[in-house]
């Protein structure tokens, strides 16, 4: 089973007066803990793949409403939970997933968010044809679903 854990950094949303501005770099102990972590979930052999995201000041929402596309440019500041990063897992539970997830060398105010991927194998046939399209299907190949 996959499951997504989702890093929402404290320092991205304005947390005890921290606030990321677009620079914001961690600091290197902080990139060291992480490391390890990463590491460990790479010898246990459930790492997919994983990624830091810059902060929310450099990114863009794209929002649709009544037939309209709105571009607003971050930072967000009415966004209470904004993404740093993920971790994509492949375990045999949630309870697993949620192991891996406390683990997390976090700092204080972080949260990590635990999510099932959906399968399509697991939505209703008229579903899985809907979802039927042969390039999406080896460009996930290509990227090692598991």
């Amino acid at each position: 089973m996959r499951f997504m854990m989702l890093m929402i950094p404290a320092v991205y949303q304005g947390e005890k007066g921290r606030q990321a501005k677009a620079d914001f770099a961690p600091p290197a102990e902080a990139v060291e803990r992480m490391m390890k972590y990463n590491e460990e979930l790479a010898k246990a052999g459930v790492l997919v793949s994983l990624d830091g995201l810059q902060p929310p000041a450099s990114g863009a929402r794209i929002s649709f409403s009544g037939g309209k596309v709105r571009v607003t440019d971050g930072p967000f500041t009415e966004s209470k939970e904004v993404l740093g990063g993920y971790w994509m897992i492949n375990v045999k539970s949630r309870e697993e997933a949620i192991e891996w997830a406390k683990r997390v060398p976090a700092d204080d105010g972080d949260v990590i968010e635990v999510r099932q991927v959906a399968e399509i194998e697991d939505w209703p046939e008229d579903a899985r044809n809907a979802a039927k399209n042969l390039v999406v299907e080896e460009a996930v190949r290509r990227h090692g679903k598991s």
